[in-house]
């Protein structure tokens, strides 16, 4: 259970931390337009959008730690991490919640933003992975 537990926060602090700090990146050298730490309020619950991908950065945490049982400190284990964090959720948001929410597939086929998933993702992916490793330390 303490293991969930600390997966999910891993996750949650990692979108703060890591996903949002590689946005803040490429929105700073003019890569993407999309501003990190967005408050505009998600829809139905009107929670703002930085809280709500935390919570699923956390979520995705437990399904990280599902793949990934025993942090350990070889160069697999980091390279996983970025892979995971970089495909599944950005496959989950192209095709997945974009169907739900009425978007373009992949965000309309664009390099840019594709690439902007992939990398904030990635991100996301390190940083759980440090932090688990971390928890898992202590």
């Amino acid at each position: 259970m303490k293991r969930l537990l600390f997966a999910f926060i891993a996750g949650f602090v990692a979108v703060l931390i890591f996903h949002q700090g590689m946005l803040s990146i490429l929105y700073a050298v003019g890569f993407t337009s999309r501003a990190p730490f967005p408050i505009q309020p998600t829809q139905p619950l009107a929670i703002p959008q930085i809280w709500s991908s935390a919570f699923w950065g956390g979520v995705w945490g437990l399904v990280f730690a599902a793949f990934f049982r025993l942090p350990s400190k070889g160069a697999r284990y980091w390279l996983g991490a970025i892979l995971f964090g970089a495909i599944g959720p950005t496959l989950a948001a192209w095709f997945l919640v974009a169907s739900i929410k009425g978007q373009p597939l992949a965000v309309g086929w664009k390099l840019a933003p594709m690439m902007t998933g992939f990398l904030v993702n990635g991100a996301w992916g390190l940083g759980t992975a440090l932090f688990l490793h971390w928890f898992s330390r202590k």
